[in-house]
């Protein structure tokens, strides 16, 4: 998909809560490292980095297990901010989850560098 992440996660012991389903705070740590990313992809990362100012979700439905799905698509990418959505399904393609990310965009010098900068 054009203009879009996607990454996947586990639903185990790793991220659900006492009851057995999925933490809401695992959702929205999801949602953040993909918007978090994918920010960081659309920036010109010799002159900037990304970084959350404000995040939200609404936590849909219980997921017990196997694996969520997280697609996170741009609202807004001006020159300084960064509004990304993120839709988290199930193994069933059912939203479970919907998260808004605010991220700054701040100039800095980055320590990371893509092969063409290298030369």
């Amino acid at each position: 998909m054009p203009d879009c992440l996607r990454g996947r996660m586990p639903v185990d012991a790793r991220t659900t809560q006492p009851a057995g389903v999925l933490h809401g705070g695992a959702s929205v740590a999801f949602a953040e490292t993909l918007t978090s990313f994918a920010g960081f992809l659309a920036a010109d990362r010799d002159r900037f980095h990304v970084v959350g100012m404000e995040i939200n979700a609404n936590h849909l439905r219980p997921v017990a297990g196997g694996w969520v799905t997280g697609i996170a698509r741009p609202i807004h990418r001006g020159g300084r901010v960064h509004v990304w959505e993120v839709r988290i399904f199930d193994d069933q393609d059912r939203v479970v989850c919907i998260s808004r990310c605010t991220l700054a965009v701040i100039e800095m010098p980055s320590t990371y560098t893509t092969p063409e900068s290298r030369s």
